[in-house]
């Protein structure tokens, strides 16, 4: 049975939503990070960085989201929620993997933890580094909308679902409190959030991580 260790509204929201798209059995193992779970020892033997989401499948121990996704989609092929291998589609699913994990991802994390990035105590620092990770985003939004556009389909690769909306949707998601223009002010990404939000299996997993409005 795969077990998927998460915590809500975090970046395991991604391999929880690409399972419930899957339908694959799998088992929730809630990590509690408001009380440090995530630090316990028995976690950290699972993943010694100590982050989310790890993902146990049988005697496989796996971290990193964008690992766990392209596992998932290798190991369920038949669920068809990545192109085919050696596919031009394929080529591009992997930039954008790579893209949303190593830049947009990274990003965010910026943003929203600014105190990493400077000397403890460093109110001011911290403040500006938040501010420029906020710009950095919205140029990475503005990427985001104009592939939409590009190719005018309803999903993120075009007319077909995959992984990559699992993925854009969460890290989109994570902008909803965003004091200037949050994902769901673009244009494109806007009413495309709304279809994936839509979506019967993003709606279990809404439900089952416990969320609330605003979902985007």
């Amino acid at each position: 049975m795969i077990q998927l260790h998460y915590y809500p509204s975090t970046a395991s929201m991604i391999p929880h939503l690409l399972l419930q798209e899957m339908s694959v059995p799998f088992e929730l193992v809630l990590v509690d990070r408001a009380s440090d779970a995530h630090q316990a020892p028995a976690y950290l033997r699972l993943n010694p960085n100590g982050l989310l989401p790890v993902l146990t499948d049988g005697k496989l121990v796996l971290y990193e989201t964008a690992a766990i996704c392209l596992h998932l989609c290798d190991t369920h092929a038949l669920a068809g929620l990545a192109p085919a291998f050696g596919s031009v589609e394929r080529a591009q699913f992997y930039k954008w993997l790579i893209w949303l994990t190593n830049t947009l991802q990274s990003t965010l994390l910026v943003y929203f933890y600014p105190t990493r990035w400077v000397h403890e105590g460093n109110v001011v620092g911290a403040a500006q580094v938040r501010d420029q990770a906020q710009v950095k985003i919205g140029g990475l939004l503005d990427q985001l909308d104009a592939e939409l556009a590009r190719h005018g389909g309803e999903w993120f690769l075009g007319e077909t679902f995959s992984a990559l909306d699992c993925y854009v949707f969460t890290l989109c998601r994570w902008t909803r409190n965003f004091s200037t223009r949050p994902a769901r002010a673009y244009a494109q990404l806007g009413p495309y959030l709304q279809r994936v939000l839509a979506r019967p299996a993003t709606q279990q997993v809404m439900a089952t991580e416990n969320l609330s409005a605003p979902f985007v």
